[in-house]
């Protein structure tokens, strides 16, 4: 088998660490691929490298494969999902001025409660909140407005959600542009470290397994090239892996931090690979258990309910035919082909490519192809549950 070259484009950020990590660590080499690692300033860049041949794979925000089939966002190309690369990952952050409101108020930054922070926020932020993210089809959109909604009626009566590129966030909060900030890390341990703001929460509190970065292809690539798209999940799934072995971590961290790829220290990378952060300028230290996942519990596992989930989102908030959006939706993430790639690898395959989300308080058991898989604990912070069989 000859070797075979993949441009593949990332944003920096820690959860670009499998593309880097597959190539950097050998594990795109086993099958016999090179991964041309191209780094993009923004998401909306990215997007557009990829469905414009520029490059054949990408880490992509869960979201926006599901907009493009949706009709929303301007993709000029259908694109599939071919493995998630990423569970979680992001936080939530509020300006040096809202944090002091918030410490005057009582409010402990404890970083794991999402009722508690999002009522202090709500009575600290006043009538009106802007928020800064790095994309308008992202789980950082999605979870956040999911959030502020199942607080209640108390929510600021003007939200307003707007767009930064991740390595521009800080800036952004240090001049006054935003509230409240969600983004991937470690941007926003950077704002903290720039003294800009502090962190309020993980994004894991809101949605305790919510697939954050994807491994995106335009699908006419996928189709036609099955065979290359099997190498690179492996590559991928191999990459997982080793990044899920806490032993990993510093090299993992010290690999991210060099120029070509973040350009950051890695001792900053590492908080979000080890859960431990410093979550305002003051030293106040927080740990997040399992903040990221790359592996554990069939992590890479492309859900159709997820995309599902992301749809009924989307159609709810741009008054699209919800039905017609879930059906649509559960053919973007290719569980057939994630399937095919790495069966007789050891991979922990499930039985089923849909699952309830939000049901499981708890890692558990469920049926596998040859064995039972071990799942990630699955809970949105409000008790809700997605059935998409019930979905409305």
């Amino acid at each position: 088998m000859t070797v075979t070259r993949i441009p593949a484009g990332y944003v920096p950020l820690t959860d670009a660490a499998p593309l880097i990590a597959a190539q950097e660590m050998g594990f795109a080499a086993e099958e016999k691929l090179t991964l041309e690692l191209h780094r993009a300033p923004s998401w909306s860049a990215l997007r557009d490298m990829l469905a414009f041949g520029q490059v054949d794979a990408a880490q992509m925000l869960a979201p926006v494969p599901v907009a493009a089939a949706l009709g929303l966002g301007g993709a000029s190309a259908p694109l599939s999902v071919l493995s998630v690369l990423s569970v979680n990952g992001t936080v939530i952050g509020v300006s040096s001025g809202l944090a002091r409101r918030l410490t005057d108020a009582g409010h402990g930054f404890s970083f794991d409660d999402a009722i508690s922070a999002g009522k202090a926020l709500i009575t600290a932020a006043g009538p009106e909140l802007r928020i800064g993210v790095p994309f308008p089809f992202s789980m950082h959109a999605e979870l956040l407005t999911y959030w502020l909604k199942g607080l209640g009626p108390d929510t600021p009566r003007h939200i307003g959600i707007r767009t930064v590129p991740p390595p521009l966030m800080a800036e952004a909060i240090r001049s006054g542009e935003f509230d409240a900030f969600c983004v991937g890390e470690p941007w926003g341990s950077m704002a903290v470290e720039q003294g800009a703001g502090a962190l309020l929460l993980p994004g894991q509190a809101i949605w305790s397994c919510a697939p954050e970065k994807v491994l995106a292809v335009r699908s006419a690539w996928a189709d036609t090239e099955p065979g290359l798209s099997g190498r690179l999940i492996r590559a991928l799934w191999r990459a997982g892996r080793w990044l899920a072995d806490p032993a990993s971590r510093g090299l993992a961290a010290e690999i991210l931090s060099a120029r070509r790829y973040l350009d950051l220290p890695a001792e900053i990378i590492e908080r979000a690979l080890s859960g431990k952060f410093t979550v305002t300028p003051q030293g106040l230290q927080r740990e997040a258990p399992g903040f990221i996942g790359f592996h554990d519990g069939a992590a890479g596992f492309p859900w159709r309910s997820q995309a599902q989930w992301i749809a009924l989102q989307l159609a709810r908030r741009n008054g699209l035919d919800r039905q017609k959006a879930l059906d649509t939706a559960g053919s973007v993430f290719r569980s057939d082909l994630y399937r095919a790639a790495l069966r007789g690898t050891g991979a922990e395959l499930p039985g089923a490519s849909s699952k309830l989300e939000g049901a499981a308080d708890a890692p558990l058991l469920a049926a596998g192809e040859s064995e039972p898989v071990s799942l990630l604990r699955n809970r949105f912070f409000d008790g809700r549950v997605f059935d998409p069989l019930a979905a409305d």
